[in-house]
């Protein structure tokens, strides 16, 4: 068959069956994105001809003879589509995983179409953005500046890597192809609990093409956890590569791995497998009761699993005061109690990019691991850990992540991967599927949160204390830390003598969960403020001021399960600014028109978040930053970059550091080999730390640079002055070239920061909304962020942070769900089943920033990633409940929930 591709003849017949998209990218046309394979998301949208369409779901050979146009064929990098250009004044993306598909499918737009972009871009999925930068890129709106002289640092510079995202030559993890590459697929269990008796593979070996077939007796003998932290005896060894037992329906029995991914499938279906099912138990209540069946019984004292016989994973008790007494002086003086029970669901972070790995051996025989992960140094020491490597002998690095949102602070495909190198010594690749990031990657934890609060009739709290249960699902990855954050921040920004924390982490056979967004702020919080709203109402105190008489203020201790005796400080406050922020802006109003009808009831509603900047018990980052003779600078970091911006906040901090423009920064990031060590992308961690590092970094090369400069010039330190094109010294100019000659013509300085103190971060989110009292229908009339993010470092493409926040708490707060059917079976296996935000879904939110300047961020920035997400869903139930006076306790709150909740 005869194709034409971006204007070239392609000849070659594609398989029996063969969509177009694998069709394409089997011929080197990579910028073609896999974000579904269900015609749902349109990362893959191409033209044919000039029609945009779904290549997933077109079978390859209706092409033939056809003009097919990928985004690479509308422009490249030096010579850019407009709508490609729109895209990057606007910053209309984030992670860009996306942001082919949109390009695609917007540049065939007529004005008509424009003006309807909630029918017309329905079709195409943003995780990242929350839309409104995608709206005015299509509309030809331009959000930033051109880098130039001056400071860089508080200026909305454009991303760069924006011509190559918008282009789809950037590129991401499975976007390469490499000689006698091999293909794993993998056997899932079909039990939620059982015993393997017996695997026979012997039909599976046997097929021409299998090169491995990976079964529990391959599996190394080492424990471990998927999760990843700085310290990895945070979360419990409960895990194994391949076990004898099998905890969840889709856990991983057997791995194929062959010259193609269909012989791969194949093979996995030749397997049979004997089991010897097991009582499971699904619910978490029941699980820690006396008598459940257990999961990880066999385990010892060496996994930290904190009650392996009643299926606790972790477990956190604590306070001060007596919360009690608090509640019976509220009471006695003629002030209110409230007392609650509130449910959040599983979320799945659908990251347009699924976990995948690519590795291989390099020419000094190092395994090479090519990932799309958050952490890759945490990736690289547990290989090592678990196969029994030196970290010389392993080399770990991403490309640009296609969105993570925690979900990549894991290891779920490297293991297969590095195993099947190590056996066959051929390159492996192993990618997720859409349903294998609904069926088996972790999820966020469900968590049922009960809450009682009192104050006295002045609206002072009095008492508040919480009871969290958390379901861990069948693994225990990331379920303390999630836990113990969750209860942190969420009752620490409350003033009160009276506090009392009680919550478990338990074991269940359910999907296991895992880090997300907000880390169990957004669960605990939800709880919390709904509780702090029914309190005030109760004394009919406004609910903005109850917040101002009982938030945390400068002075006051951080309290929570334990009076914090450690790093955490006040760098800044703007909590204060961040409530008059939102209060007067929703007194403002906003531009969407009340919808008409007895039926419909308005009113408003708010939350308060507050944040640590960094994760607890260290975060480090080694950075390093090379001069050469051209003014040209290196930098090198362990960071991903994955949507977070940190790769434009780096070059931004470190040009206005060294006197320069961003266009004369190199950044080499995330991989093993170009930096000595971080921790990794996660907790909101890459401006405040690896950031923090390179601005050290930064500075001791500028001290350098003067110190040569005034010792080759004789020019006192304090007169010579470091530009764009070298140093003045004086009457005196010297050039890199002429400066850096004693050197070799390069310099370099090192940075290191281990992430203590830290500072917190605050938001407070308000709604108005609509809602319609036959119906449950909530119309969001207006939407109000203030975020406390210190100096903000790139101010258009923070606001993005805190909209794409705001929309992900969105999708949480209204519609998305992952449904199971009690026996540890996914309902929800396809986006299609499971409704993620579209365009026509998210209102624009007006972001507003305190002014404040952090005396521990670099340059005084704070953290401000997944906080946005926190309050989110609290204020919209608040709001719901200020229109209607009913309490919805049940996330998402959708309209049956709403209305049933009208019915009491």
């Amino acid at each position: 068959m005869t194709y034409e591709v971006n204007g070239e003849i392609i000849d070659a017949t594609p398989r029996a069956g063969q969509c177009l998209r694998t069709f394409l990218r089997d011929n080197a046309h990579f910028e073609v994105k896999k974000g579904c394979d269900a015609g749902d998301c349109g990362a893959c949208t191409v033209l044919i001809d000039g029609e945009a369409v779904h290549s997933c779901i077109i079978p390859a050979y209706r092409a033939d003879n056809h003009s097919v146009t990928t985004v690479s064929g509308l422009g490249t990098p030096s010579d850019l589509h407009p709508v490609q250009r729109r895209f990057i004044d606007a910053a209309g993306f984030q992670c860009g995983f996306c942001t082919a598909g949109m390009v695609v499918t917007t540049s065939t737009f007529t004005p008509a179409q424009m003006a309807d972009l909630p029918q017309n871009l329905k079709g195409n999925l943003c995780r990242c953005t929350g839309y409104r930068a995608i709206s005015d890129a299509i509309s030809g709106v331009v959000n930033t500046e051109k880098p130039g002289d001056g400071p860089a640092v508080g200026r909305s510079i454009p991303a760069p890597a924006g011509p190559r995202i918008v282009t789809g030559t950037e590129q991401y993890t499975m976007d390469t192809a490499m000689e006698g590459m091999l293909h794993a697929a993998i056997v899932q269990s079909p039990h939620a609990h059982a015993r393997i008796r017996r695997i026979d593979t012997a039909a599976a070996e046997s097929m021409t093409g299998v090169h491995a077939v990976f079964t529990h007796k391959d599996s190394p003998g080492v424990t471990y956890s998927t999760a990843r932290h700085e310290n990895r005896l945070d979360d419990p060894d409960d895990t194994v590569m391949f076990d004898t037992v099998v905890r969840f329906r889709g856990q991983r029995v057997a791995a194929v791995i062959a010259e193609t991914l269909a012989l791969a499938q194949h093979a996995c279906r030749a397997i049979v497998v004997d089991y010897e099912l097991l009582p499971a138990v699904f619910d978490p209540e029941q699980a820690r009761a006396v008598g459940a069946p257990t999961l990880h019984g066999d385990k010892d004292a060496a996994s930290r699993i904190a009650d392996p016989a009643r299926n606790i994973v972790a477990e956190l008790h604590g306070g001060t005061g007596d919360v009690s007494a608090g509640v019976e002086s509220a009471l006695a003086t003629g002030g209110a109690e409230v007392s609650g029970r509130w449910q959040t669901q599983r979320v799945q972070h659908a990251h347009l990019e699924t976990h995948g790995t690519i590795g291989w051996r390099d020419d000094q025989g190092r395994i090479v691991i090519h990932t799309s992960t958050q952490v890759p140094f945490l990736v690289r020491d547990e290989l090592c850990r678990i196969f029994g490597l030196e970290r010389d002998d392993v080399r770990v690095f991403t490309a640009r992540v296609g969105g993570g949102f925690g979900g990549k602070q894991e290891l779920l495909t490297e293991d297969i991967v590095t195993l099947a190198v190590l056996r066959t010594g051929r390159p492996v690749q192993y990618e997720f599927t859409r349903t294998d990031e609904f069926t088996i990657s972790p999820c966020r934890h469900p968590m049922r949160v009960d809450v009682t609060a009192a104050a006295g009739p002045d609206g002072l709290l009095t008492a508040l204390s919480i009871d969290v249960l958390s379901d861990a699902g069948a693994y225990g990855n990331h379920s303390p830390g999630v836990l113990f954050h969750g209860c942190g921040e969420s009752v620490t920004v409350y003033r009160c003598e009276n506090k009392r924390v009680d919550a478990q982490a338990v074991y269940t056979n359910n999907i296991p969960s895992g880090a997300f967004r907000g880390y169990g702020l957004g669960q605990v919080m939800f709880g919390v403020e709904s509780a702090m709203d029914d309190l005030a109402a109760k004394l009919d105190i406004d609910p903005f001021e109850f917040r101002r008489r009982n938030v945390v203020v400068p002075g006051d201790q951080f309290i929570d399960a334990h009076i914090d005796a450690g790093d955490l400080r006040y760098g800044s406050y703007g909590l204060d600014q961040c409530i008059d922020l939102a209060e007067k802006a929703l007194h403002r109003g906003g531009d969407v028109p009340l919808p008409t009808g007895p039926q419909w009831r308005t009113g408003e509603g708010m939350a308060v978040a507050m944040i640590a900047t960094i994760p607890p018990r260290g975060h480090f980052s080694d950075t390093r930053i090379t001069v050469d003779a051209y003014g040209t600078y290196t930098l090198g970091l362990g960071t991903a970059e994955f949507g977070n911006g940190t790769t434009t906040v780096h070059a931004q901090i470190a040009a206005t550091e060294l006197a320069t423009s961003v266009d004369q920064m190199v950044i080499k990031q995330s991989d093993t080999d170009e930096a000595d060590y971080d921790t990794g992308a996660f907790g909101s961690a890459g401006t405040v730390v690896a950031g923090k590092a390179l601005h050290l970094a930064a500075r001791r090369l500028r001290e350098q640079m003067i110190s040569m400069a005034s010792s080759i010039s004789g020019t006192a330190i304090e007169a010579c002055v470091l530009g764009r094109h070298g140093i003045a010294c004086g009457e005196r100019f010297l050039g890199f070239a002429e400066l850096l000659a004693p050197t070799g013509g390069s310099l370099t300085a090192d940075g290191r920061h281990d992430g203590t103190p830290r500072s917190v971060a605050f938001n407070v989110h308000a709604f108005r909304v609509a809602v319609n009292t036959s119906t449950g229908e909530i119309k969001i009339l207006q939407s109000v962020q203030a975020a406390d993010a210190g100096v903000v470092m790139n101010p258009e493409q923070c606001r993005g942070q805190v909209e794409g926040g705001v929309a992900q708490a969105l999708g949480t707060a209204l519609f998305e769900e992952m449904v199971l059917d009690g026996e540890g079976r996914m309902i929800s296996q396809v986006l299609r089943n499971y409704h993620l935000p579209q365009i026509a879904d998210v209102p624009r939110t007006e972001v507003y920033f305190a002014d404040t300047l952090d005396e521990i961020g670099p340059m005084g920035a704070k953290s401000m990633s997944e906080s946005p997400y926190n309050p989110v869903a609290p204020a919209l139930a608040n709001a719901i409940t200020r229109a209607t006076g009913a309490r919805v306790h049940e996330l998402p709150m959708n309209p049956i929930r709403v209305w049933r909740s009208l019915q009491k």
